[in-house]
Formats: C-alpha cells, sequence, structure tokens
C-alpha cells in the first residue's frame, strides 16, 4: 500500500518502522530534522523534513495516490488540520491520532464528519482498552477485539464441572450474537458445526459483545452468579488513568487512583463520581502499607515513567496483590514483560504504541484480505466485500458458506457486531471470518470475487 505517516515520534516511528518490514511504500513527513534524520538511518523509506499541514508538501509526499493517510504527531491541530487537507487532496483512507479530550467532545460533536476524517483515536484510551480488557478477563488465555472494537474475542478452557460439559453447541442457550467460532481439543484445532460436543478441557474460541461474553465464560468455566466486587488500584492519574478509570466504572468493581499531583487529584474528584482518588505515591513502600495495597485485586500503574511502573507493580504483588499490569511505553520491553512476568506476579503489560499499532493495522490490507490472528490450524481474517460480489443483498442464512469457516463478526459503516441469520450483507462491509486454509479461498471467492 501506499502509506503516507506524518510525525515521527514514538507513536509514528512505531508504525513506520512497523509498516516498513511489511515493504509497504510509506512516506514520513517530520518537522523536526533531528528526529527526521534519525529516522531516516533506521528505516527503508522516504523520509521530508517538512510541515504535514502544507498543501505542497503533501502532494509531493504523492498524496492523491495515497491509499491510507497517518497524521500521528502529539498535537491535535496538526493532526486534524493535515488529515482533513490529505483527504480533500485524493487520500483514499485519512486516520487521525487525538487526543483523549477530543474523542470525549465527540458527543457534542462528530470531528470526523466535521472535518471529513475517516477514524479518529487516541493512543491512551487504546491502551485503557487493552488494560481493561485483562481486568474484566484475567483467567482467559486470549482477549482481543476486532469490528471496531465491537467485538471480542475470548479463549476459555472447558472446566470439567461446566454443566455444558456433553451438550452439542445447538443445545447450548447462547446469548444473542455470541459464537463459539473455534474449538481446539489437544493439538487439534476444528471450526464447529452446530453439532459439535462440548468436552471438558477444550479450550474454546468465543466472539461476541464483551458483558454478553463475560456471562458465557462464567458458564463454560462453571463460576456461578456475579462476581465478587474486585479491589482494584491505578497509580497515575494521567490521561492513561483516567480514561481506564472511566472504562472501568460501569463494572462490578472498587476503584482507587493513587495519584502525587494535589490539583490534578481535585480535577479528577470533579470528574469521576464512581472512584475514589488518593493524593498518594505507590513508589512509597510506607504509603503502600497504609493503603493496604496487598489486599487489591489488581494494580495497574500507569505513570510516564516505565521503571515506576515495573518496580509498583513487583513491590505489590510482593505485598500480595493477585494481579498486576503495568504500562510499558516500548513494545519491545512490554513484550518481554509480558513473556516472563508471569514468575514475578504481572499478568500482562500494555504498550500504547503496540496497542496503538494493533489497533491500526486493520486498515492495513491486501487486495483481498487481511490476516488479523492465527490460531493452531485456524485463521481469523478480514476482508471487504467487493461491488461484484454475488453475496451483497443477501441475509448470512441464505450463504452458501464453505465448510470449516464460520463467519464470526460483520462492520457494517462504522458498527460492528457478530451477525445473526437474518442480517444482511452490503457492499463494502467488512466480514470477519475464522477459516481452515482449504476454506479461505473459497470464503474470498464469495466475499472478494
Amino acid at each position: 500500500m501506499n502509506i503516507i505517516i506524518v510525525g515521527a515520534g514514538e507513536i509514528g516511528t512505531h508504525i513506520a518502522l512497523s509498516l516498513a518490514e511489511e515493504n509497504h511504500s510509506i512516506v514520513v513527513i517530520e518537522s523536526d530534522e533531528k528526529v527526521a534524520s534519525e529516522l531516516n538511518n533506521r528505516i527503508d523509506a522516504r523520509v521530508m523534513v517538512a510541515d504535514g499541514t502544507s498543501i505542497s508538501v503533501l502532494i509531493d509526499a504523492g498524496v492523491s495516490d495515497c491509499e491510507l493517510f497517518f497524521s500521528l504527531t502529539s498535537d491535535n491541530n496538526i493532526n486534524l488540520v493535515s488529515s482533513s487537507v490529505a483527504k480533500s487532496l485524493g487520500a483514499k483512507k485519512s486516520i487521525c491520532r487525538v487526543h483523549p479530550g477530543i474523542q470525549r467532545e465527540s458527543l457534542f460533536l462528530d470531528f470526523g464528519e466535521h472535518f471529513n476524517i475517516d477514524y479518529l483515536f487516541s493512543s491512551e484510551r487504546l491502551a485503557a482498552v487493552e488494560l481493561a480488557k485483562h481486568v474484566r478477563n484475567p483467567k482467559s488465555s486470549m482477549v482481543e477485539d476486532i469490528a471496531r472494537g465491537y467485538v471480542e474475542i475470548q479463549q476459555v478452557k472447558m472446566s470439567a464441572n461446566s454443566k455444558l460439559c456433553g451438550k452439542s453447541l445447538a443445545e447450548v442457550d447462547f446469548p444473542a450474537r455470541v459464537r463459539v467460532g473455534a474449538i481446539t481439543r489437544g493439538k487439534d484445532t476444528l471450526v464447529p458445526s452446530a453439532d459439535e460436543i462440548l468436552m471438558t478441557n477444550d479450550l474454546v474460541t468465543l466472539f461476541g459483545e464483551p458483558q454478553k461474553l463475560h456471562d458465557t465464560v462464567m458458564r463454560l468455566q462453571n463460576r456461578h452468579g456475579r462476581d465478587a466486587k474486585s479491589n482494584i488500584v491505578i497509580f497515575g492519574g494521567g490521561e492513561y488513568g483516567f480514561s481506564l478509570a472511566q472504562s472501568l466504572e460501569s463494572w462490578n468493581c472498587r476503584v482507587r487512583i493513587f495519584e502525587t499531583n494535589e490539583d490534578r487529584c481535585r480535577e479528577l474528584s470533579d470528574l469521576l463520581t464512581n472512584v475514589t482518588i488518593l493524593n498518594a505515591d505507590a513508589t512509597s513502600i510506607a504509603e503502600m502499607k497504609e493503603e493496604r495495597i496487598g489486599e487489591a485485586d489488581f494494580f495497574i500503574a500507569v505513570t510516564g515513567v516505565d521503571e515506576d511502573n515495573v518496580m509498583t507493580c513487583l513491590q505489590a504483588h510482593s505485598l500480595g496483590t493477585k494481579y498486576c499490569l503495568p504500562l510499558i511505553h516500548r513494545a519491545d520491553y512490554a513484550d518481554a514483560m509480558t513473556g516472563f512476568g508471569e514468575k514475578m506476579g504481572i499478568l500482562a503489560a500494555i504498550s500504547p504504541r503496540e496497542a496503538t499499532r494493533k489497533d491500526l493495522s486493520r486498515f492495513i490490507t491486501s487486495d483481498r484480505f487481511h490476516l488479523l490472528q492465527s490460531l493452531e490450524g485456524v485463521e481469523l481474517i478480514e476482508s471487504s466485500v467487493h461491488d461484484d460480489s454475488k453475496i451483497i443483498g443477501k441475509a448470512v442464512k441464505e450463504i452458501s458458506w464453505p465448510k470449516d469457516c464460520v463467519l464470526v463478526a460483520q462492520l457494517h459503516g462504522v458498527r460492528g457486531a457478530v451477525p445473526t441469520a437474518d442480517d444482511v450483507i452490503s457492499a463494502e462491509d467488512s466480514l470477519y471470518a475464522l477459516v481452515k486454509p482449504k476454506a479461505k479461498r473459497e470464503f474470498l471467492k464469495l466475499v472478494a470475487p
């Protein structure tokens, strides 16, 4: 794909390097000469030292042939202007990074529609979403989302005591728009039919709206009633901590935020009604003990200092906290911590850069499909419905889907869901399917011939 990126800061550089490895044609526009020079020495791409809001610069960068335009600086004004201008100059899709406050204000004004921008996001909110997934589902083997976050994927192991063991999928009363996409049994993974029997220790891959999945997981794992209220401590009341607390307010949990700045504490107290704000420092072992951090179910460190985040998590674990989650800005460090952190009591480490890359990767497509996830023996792929597809205008139940293929999500416009039998396929819908290798070609013949 022809891709233009404005901004070579932490997020922009991470995205640019990832895309360069995939052999896309990339142009990076960066106004700081030193930053641009450093990136130029690391990447096989064209790096321009220029103003990303300039019409002449964008034309020189090839915006009229641009399939994907990312504006990823830390400045709202630059990103909004450059993304809007790029779209007007011919960019096929324009993606804009904004401060979380802009997203909150979208309740009053649709900035995307106003500026003619295809997608607006904030890296802070994306990282908060990743953290919240682990809080809601600490016992799941995998928690991801697709279809712009409307559909969540979870992998859970069947409990031997579950009342669903020994039942076929057709016999299970799953909530509306919840679907079993795959079952891993031993070394084999199958795309199940309605007659497939659930068995003890099956690793079940579920798709659906997050709250409905939560209830289904409890049934599969033989957990009854509502979970006990989780005790959650967040260290850091900046945008990461605020966005995370907001996302958790509606869940069954008690949330406390440790924030060292008194003025920020007052701001948070006005903004968050069901969250306790403490003017405290979690780097102090005395204050952690005083606030009984060891009794918390989750300790989540989201300050701007990676070292403080990691070390406070280790300290919280030593005091008895069950699950610890640090925010780590460097994606490679976050990967290493996630891989080895379990021994140190760390459930997962979240990188804002990687959360952003993962979210934006769904816009990076080949001519026919995009591989989202490789599971054992099956692939989760996304494909847009082409204008000449014969399935346009048909209901899901009217289409002869290939064997070993299950449709798990449909993105229609800006909204996504697990499709029901009566949902109708439209041109330019994005369809998500779990397929075995032999079924992939047949699925693509239907969707993107």
